[in-house]
């Protein structure tokens, strides 16, 4: 999960870093779905929670491609 400082310091990563830390989450998730499917999985809203925080990486991702094609 994403905290407000760590959404802040999105903007200051590498895009690089930004692939890592979404490769990251995504791996995060698919645990998380393996877990609710088994009914192992004690916070299913961390699921919810961990697919908004791959929105917000890939969205920075996507806004620094932008500025450096332009």
């Amino acid at each position: 999960m994403l905290t407000k400082e760590d959404c802040l310091k999105l903007k200051s990563m590498s895009i690089d870093a930004l692939y890592t830390k979404r490769d990251g989450l995504k791996k995060e998730l698919m645990d998380f779905r393996f877990q609710h499917s088994s009914g192992q999985l004690a916070t299913p809203h961390m699921m919810k929670q961990v697919t908004r925080d791959i929105a917000r990486v890939e969205t920075e991702i996507s806004v620094k491609q932008k500025k450096e094609n332009a």
